[in-house]
């Protein structure tokens, strides 16, 4: 007679991935350094000298329109002694000058002049250009890609491209950017992100107006698809999705948005959120801010506890625990992605 082994239920990702410099070093070279990484919308990069400047894992980056016109992606970091060369965030810039000493780059990146150095033997400006990153464009959003030989842009963005087909994306116009900083590691915050098991502990008001019982979250080619029913009173709908390893989009009523999970180190995260409308008449920004204000509130809500969580992980009693298939599908998803990820990378 042949027995069936019981593998038991699938479990978290061990404690010790969630800190310490080590870990963080190999997700940084394994993930952040070879995904496809959210930067902003091109409706500001509409004008040859705008760019959005960012910092993606500790590597500091920017996209900018050069003069013909064409979209280009360096290391924020000029070639003389790693001076930046501009501000993170969007604006506007006629030159790229080096806040430290002043070198010169033109929006190819080509070096151009270096005040004050002298002569110096065996140099040449053209050794020296900035270090180019890839970008790609999908539906009106800017993303950069800092390996050598990326995927294309698409096939990094899994099924997060069919989950918003339906959706009139390019209509919308970006109205509002918001940055949160969180004292837990990146994951920790994901894991959070993926489930809605905490809805009904976390999120009182958020879960009065949608049926909890029927909320889903399926997993599938790199994107956690989260949906629920929505009652009276709602400011969400569409569609909630998370694609690996650190984009969020969800879609409501002639809106969405956009957010980045960022690590600043291995227990300090970044988000940094995105509103955009397809109206944005002064009538329409009124209901638009009171959408925004409550998005932000549900997403606050969940720092407290994933604090919380990051200090018991650290404490050094909890290993893992078993995660709920009916629930936890998403979660389970995301540490298998984490685990093939830096087996890939040896």
């Amino acid at each position: 007679m042949q027995h069936q082994r019981n593998f038991g239920p699938a479990m978290t990702l061990p404690a010790h991935w969630y800190h310490g410099a080590e870990m963080y070093e190999k997700e940084r070279r394994a993930i952040f350094a070879r995904e496809w990484q959210l930067v902003g919308h091109l409706g500001a990069l509409r004008e040859p000298g705008s760019y959005i400047a960012t910092a993606i894992a500790g590597w500091r980056v920017f996209v900018i329109r050069d003069r013909d016109g064409n979209l280009r992606g360096f290391h924020n970091l000029c070639r003389h002694r790693a001076g930046p060369l501009l501000d993170d965030g969007a604006g506007h810039c006629d030159i790229l000058r080096c806040k430290y000493h002043g070198w010169v780059y033109d929006t190819e990146g080509r070096l151009r002049r270096t005040p004050d150095f002298g002569e110096a033997a065996g140099f040449d400006k053209a050794d020296f250009g900035l270090f180019p990153i890839h970008v790609g464009t999908w539906r009106g959003l800017v993303f950069v890609n800092l390996d050598q030989d990326p995927p294309p842009l698409e096939q990094g963005l899994g099924d997060l491209v069919a989950e918003t087909a339906a959706f009139p994306m390019e209509d919308f116009t970006g109205v509002r950017e918001v940055t949160f900083d969180i004292a837990c590691n990146w994951k920790t915050y994901t894991d959070n992100f993926v489930e809605g098991y905490h809805i009904p502990s976390i999120h009182a008001a958020f879960n009065a107006v949608i049926d909890f019982k029927r909320f889903t979250a399926e997993a599938r080619n790199r994107t956690v698809i989260m949906k629920a029913p929505q009652r009276d009173g709602s400011f969400y709908g569409g569609v909630w999705l998370w694609r690996y390893p650190n984009t969020t989009l969800s879609v409501f009523p002639d809106g969405m948005n956009t957010s980045s999970i960022l690590p600043l180190d291995w227990r300090r995260t970044r988000l940094i959120y995105n509103f955009y409308f397809r109206d944005t008449s002064p009538a329409a920004m009124t209901a638009h801010e009171q959408t925004i204000a409550r998005n932000c509130g549900v997403v606050e809500e969940d720092f407290g506890i994933c604090e919380t969580v990051q200090g018991n992980l650290e404490a050094g009693l909890y290993d893992q625990g078993p995660l709920s298939p009916r629930q936890e599908d998403g979660v389970r998803y995301f540490h298998e992605m984490v685990r093939d990820s830096l087996a890939a990378a040896g």
